[in-house]
């Protein structure tokens, strides 16, 4: 036993000469902690779910959506079974905080399948309207159309989106600005539970002024489309009157409480919750579904890995040094991976944080990469430097203190002797 103990410590002590250093672990055991501690926090900051920001409108009808806010219909929108096709509109009254933000401006979500049938987006100052199917094999099935520019401008827009046989048509007050046969949406899509200023299922918040909402079961033609929109910057809101076919109306005008009304149907009052929330939060989402290939998401990439780079850097240099740890490398990547596991999981249950295994993978390739950094031999270089200032400037620190603390001493011989004479 005690030689295989010295066999470790000596393969241990030819690793640390091999890197060419030899630096006591007491400093590093701070710096490791205040690092993990680092990443613990950032990683679940705020620590719980933090007020619902949304606030009814002082100077109208309507609702104000702060950073984290989202309200949800009390029930699911059904599709009519009667109607001879299966074409749709939606009509809605918005103002975005920013003209170069992102994020979901509703969504309508089917609990028992996890799809989200139909959502509409704001992506910089376009339009994003994305519809999601299953096909034969339950395998989803994604199209989306952009409309540009419509949300740049940080104004008031009332948007319909008209869609039938022929195709989908986007109109933005009351002016045609974008057309295509191959996309369409059927009633069915617009049923599910109704999500509004944040994704169903992940945090992709949007901030804004809404000021109306109508879905139809039925196509609105282009004059039906302008005239709408004239009534409605005439009277200042949707009135249920000029809303033939509506199968879901809020008009917002209720200026306080917690519950925006349908005028069509109560099942479907959308509920404003006091605290923000995810209706559906995913639990370690597979990292192909959370792949989108925008910027956002590369740079969200980028944070995940150098986040953990210090702490593969700083944990393999104090491992190394430990006679009782025989494989630094190996162990400093699982425990890179086991603190990223811990915040996925945890990060499940806060509303504001999305928990997923594209972190736990960028996570644990950000601790390796801080292991070869530590390796690298022109780190070693400057580590090696670092180390022998700090030796050399304590060793004058310690020579200059013997120093002074020797000649009070032989000054005060010398004095006492003076004065005898």
């Amino acid at each position: 036993m005690a030689k295989a103990s010295t066999s470790h410590m000596v393969r241990q002590t030819s690793k640390s000469q091999a890197l060419g250093l030899q630096v006591p672990t007491a400093p590093l055991k701070p710096i490791c902690f205040v690092i993990l501690g680092i990443i613990l926090v950032v990683g679940l900051w705020p620590f719980h779910a933090p007020r619902n920001e949304v606030s009814w409108l002082s100077n109208g009808n309507g609702l104000l959506f702060g950073n984290y806010g989202s309200i949800v219909s009390a029930g699911a929108f059904k599709a009519n079974r009667s109607q001879a096709d299966s074409s749709c509109s939606l009509e809605i009254w918005l103002e975005p905080s920013r003209g170069d933000s992102w994020g979901t401006i509703l969504a309508f979500y089917w609990p028992e399948n996890r799809v989200v049938p139909f959502a509409l987006l704001q992506s910089l100052g376009d339009l994003l309207i994305q519809s999601t199917s299953l096909d034969q094999l339950h395998h989803l099935r994604r199209t989306k159309i952009y409309v540009d520019d419509v949300l740049s401008h940080q104004k008031p827009v009332f948007i319909t989106i008209s869609s039938g046989a022929s195709g989908t048509a986007v109109y933005a007050d009351g002016i045609l600005v974008k057309k295509s046969s191959n996309f369409r949406l059927s009633n069915q899509d617009l049923t599910g539970q109704l999500v509004v200023g944040n994704a169903p299922a992940t945090t992709d918040t949007w901030s804004g002024q809404l000021k109306g909402l109508a879905v139809y079961d039925r196509e609105l033609t282009a004059v039906e489309v302008s005239q709408n929109y004239a009534s409605r910057m005439k009277r200042k809101q949707i009135d249920l009157a000029e809303s033939e076919g509506a199968a879901a109306l809020y008009t917002f005008n209720e200026g306080n409480g917690n519950v925006v009304h349908d005028q069509v149907d109560s099942a479907t009052d959308l509920l404003i919750p006091e605290r923000f929330f995810v209706l559906r939060e995913r639990f370690l989402e597979p990292f192909w579904e959370e792949f989108h290939g925008g910027w956002h998401y590369w740079r969200n990439i980028g944070i995940n890995i150098a986040g953990f780079i210090p702490l593969g850097f700083f944990f393999y240099s104090y491992f190394l040094l430990l006679r009782r740890v025989e494989h630094p490398t190996e162990v400093t990547i699982a425990l890179g991976f086991a603190v990223s596991l811990t915040i996925e999981v945890l990060q499940a249950f806060l509303p504001t944080r999305d928990s997923g295994t594209t972190d736990l993978i960028t996570n644990t390739l950000g601790t390796a990469v801080g292991v070869m950094l530590y390796q690298h031999k022109a780190v070693q270089v400057v580590l090696a430097r670092v180390v022998l200032y700090t030796k050399k400037s304590n060793v004058a620190v310690t020579a200059g203190s013997s120093e002074v603390h020797a000649t009070p001493r032989h000054g005060v011989h010398e004095s006492n002797e003076m004065y005898t004479l």
